[in-house]
């Protein structure tokens, strides 16, 4: 039997120390409780095995977070092992575990190398170490040049590097300086991402709402913000979520320099193509970078439209034309776990129209440098691609914004300087399917299989003696 290739994102939940740009559902926790998490982590795993197993391969593997490094060798052995036995893994499968500089030490990376880890992606951001500072990043260049030197010496070649723009007080010049002294090190693929404010965090207070000339110094209040989710660490040791969070200036916070300005941000933007075209790097998607035959498969198949399975908390996923997220508060997770359910937010599940289908087609594989390619738009949805986009495209192509090589219809490289303009275009006037609310609803167009509803509906335990499956 032919399976469907699927991919696995593995959430783990944990850093050291939160940093002032992120609102990713991460926080500290101590050892006990990180152990609690990852039982559940595994519950869910064995659950998941029932709708996924025999019709599907994975194709690939990304353990992020959060810090996954933060954890124990064991803990992450533990957790390859109950993926190898519950799901069917590639023997070429790409599997990645994210990492933050001196947070790794030999006998970690020694043992994601046997438990089949074969890519790391580590979080530089920048290689200045007084913007690093200003990030609330806790490592420094130094130290993500060791770590960076001993993944080599323990055997790993093909690494990932995080790098970020835009950050207050950076220029010109330290962006460029950065990007060399990363690409002499020549890994084999290098992330160029623009800072995002994002509510919730001290950069939003500090940078989102205010001008300069209107901070509020010594804690007074900045922002109030209703939206965002913050996770936090209880004196017990648990982490919870928060509804609102009220973020403060404080004095520190209020000498944090400027964000560079727009002209300086596009001579950035410019320069980052130019410098790793240079060192051998090839864009092959808006902000990601890759020498030959080394772009991360595990993006370029969300970017595609491959199926994917998010385990742990909060974690998305897309399988069988249906949308969803798990729970985000800790403790209702495990408390999912140990009731062997599946520890899914059931307000969150959409099953997904043609329409919504095609949109998405096209807004994410227009994210890629190879763009869409007609022959596949047309064998997926039965109908040419002009017959529900001939205008647009016909549009941003006389605009100089789209170009077509080939069948495949691509942005040019005006087009993506523009490119959040050009992909809202490609949006069409439908309404998703409304949310199903009731677990016992939703069977992910047969996805959910009658085996799993039945596991998921036992009462009591897992059973702890599960073995391989043939």
């Amino acid at each position: 039997m032919k399976r469907k290739p699927l991919e696995l994102y593995i959430h783990i939940p944990f850093c050291k120390k939160k940093c002032n740009y992120c609102d990713f559902l991460s926080a500290p926790a101590s050892k006990p409780r990180r152990q609690e998490y990852m039982q559940a982590l595994m519950a869910e795993i064995m659950i998941w095995s029932g709708a996924a197993y025999d019709g599907h391969e994975v194709k690939s593997i990304f353990i992020g977070g959060g810090t996954p490094s933060i954890l124990e060798p064991e803990q992450i052995g533990t957790l390859m092992r109950m993926i190898n036995i519950y799901f069917n893994v590639s023997k070429s499968a790409e599997i990645t575990i994210e990492c933050n500089p001196g947070m790794v030490n030999k006998d970690k990376l020694m043992a994601y190398r046997a438990e089949g880890i074969n890519r790391l992606s580590i979080g530089l951001q920048s290689a200045n170490d007084s913007e690093l500072a200003v990030l609330g990043r806790i490592h420094t260049w130094a130290d993500f040049v060791a770590t960076y030197n001993l993944a080599r010496e323990c055997g790993f070649t093909n690494i990932n590097v995080d790098l970020m723009s835009a950050l207050p007080g950076q220029t010109l010049e330290s962006w460029t300086d950065t990007l060399k002294k990363v690409a002499e090190l020549n890994p084999e693929h290098i992330s160029a991402y623009s800072l995002i404010i994002e509510e919730g965090t001290p950069f939003f207070a500090r940078y989102g709402e205010l001008e300069n000339t209107d901070i509020q110094p010594c804690g007074k209040p900045a922002v109030e913000d209703k939206a965002a989710e913050a996770v936090t660490e209880n004196a017990d040791g648990t982490i919870s979520a928060e509804g609102a969070k009220l973020i403060t200036v404080t004095d520190e916070m209020a000498a944090w320099p400027d964000l560079p300005d727009e002209e300086t941000e596009r001579a950035m933007y410019a320069a980052t193509q130019e410098i790793l075209a240079a060192y051998g790097y090839n864009r092959y998607e808006i902000s990601n970078y890759a020498k030959k035959n080394k772009e991360c498969s595990h993006n370029v198949g969300y970017w595609t439209g491959v199926d994917y399975i998010g385990l742990g908390l909060g974690a998305s996923s897309l399988f069988e034309n249906a949308r969803f997220s798990n729970l985000r508060d800790i403790e209702i997770y495990k408390e999912a776990a140990d009731k062997a359910q599946l520890p899914t937010d059931w307000e969150t599940v959409c099953h997904l129209k043609v329409e919504s289908k095609i949109e998405e087609f096209m807004f994410l594989g227009l994210r890629m440098m190879r763009g869409v390619s007609r022959k596949e738009f047309e064998r997926r949805f039965k109908q040419p691609m002009d017959a529900v986009y001939g205008e647009v495209i016909a549009k941003y192509k006389e605009m100089g914004l789209l170009e077509e090589v080939d069948g495949w219809v691509r942005l040019t490289a005006k087009g993506i300087d523009v490119s959040n303009v050009v992909l809202s275009e490609f949006l069409l006037d439908v309404v998703y399917d409304e949310p199903v609310p009731e677990e016992d609803d939703f069977d992910v167009e047969g996805a959910l299989t009658k085996a799993y509803e039945e596991m998921a509906a036992e009462a009591g335990e897992i059973p702890a003696d599960e073995t391989e499956k043939e």
